[in-house]
């Protein structure tokens, strides 16, 4: 029976198998074309992405600083008040201060800037530019 399915019949052809000795390498290369071709698609359409979003997940993180706006994976919105080197204190009102995790902050609204170090420059510069152009 295994002559059968060895011998130059038919299906051999209709299968693309080798009719001898002599192309055997050239149909087993062929026959590993698909799976390279799915561990590339693989590869582009998953890993890839992935790695790129932990990158820059971990470069956000380590960018976080004082005055920050951010969102924690919990939907809860504030400024960071202090950073520390594995926690952060986000300051969600006026008398309220949680201490959260780095890996807890989902993504960051918008950063502050290089002149906004203390809590009363937050609160002046808004009126400053409205009173200049009043006057």
């Amino acid at each position: 029976m295994s002559s059968f399915f060895m011998s130059s019949g038919p299906m051999t052809l209709l299968m693309g198998m080798p009719q001898g000795e002599g192309g055997g390498g050239a149909s087993s290369l062929i026959s590993f074309l698909p799976l390279v071709a799915i561990v590339a698609i693989f590869y582009f359409l998953i890993l890839r992405p992935q790695n790129k979003k932990q990158k820059e997940t971990k470069r956000m993180l380590e960018a976080l600083r004082k005055g920050d706006r951010v969102v924690t994976i919990g939907g809860i919105h504030g400024v960071i008040h202090k950073v520390r080197e594995k926690s952060v204190i986000i300051k969600v009102d006026e008398n309220v201060r949680l201490e959260f995790s780095r890996s807890a902050v989902s993504s960051v609204e918008s950063q502050a800037s290089d002149d906004d170090d203390d809590e009363s420059s937050d609160e002046k510069k808004p009126d400053a530019p409205e009173e200049k152009s009043r006057g």
